[in-house]
């Protein structure tokens, strides 16, 4: 499978949830809202994304924010239960736009100083 990604705008974070598995272990899952205008003719698309994980949860909260431009890494998945089918996005990486066009800049400066 081809990565997957998204641009656009944190437009809603959601408030974390939290749990106890069949298993007896903690977890913790944030879900986002990231709005883009790339639909039929201009038009604004959403998408609710879910972040899994106390440490995962934990970073995304410190480096992100609503308003924020951002670039989103996901994977799609379906679950099944008592014969009803769900289908999630999970975020793997999120990117601020502002972070990777500094990356890019540094990456061109350093090639130009190259002898060759």
């Amino acid at each position: 499978m081809s990565e997957l990604t998204i641009k656009g705008t944190i437009k809603t974070v959601l408030d974390v949830q939290t749990g106890t598995s069949k298993a007896g272990s903690e977890w913790k899952k944030l879900t986002f809202v990231v709005a883009n205008n790339e639909g039929y003719e201009g038009k604004e698309q959403i998408f609710a994304f879910e972040i899994f994980g106390e440490e995962k949860v934990e970073n995304f909260q410190k480096y992100n924010k609503v308003g924020q431009n951002v670039e989103v890494s996901f994977n799609i998945g379906t679950n099944e239960w008592k014969g009803k089918y769900f289908t999630s996005l999970s975020a793997w990486k999120v990117m601020s736009e502002s972070s990777s066009a500094t990356v890019e800049t540094v990456t061109e400066k350093t090639t130009a100083d190259l002898p060759f």
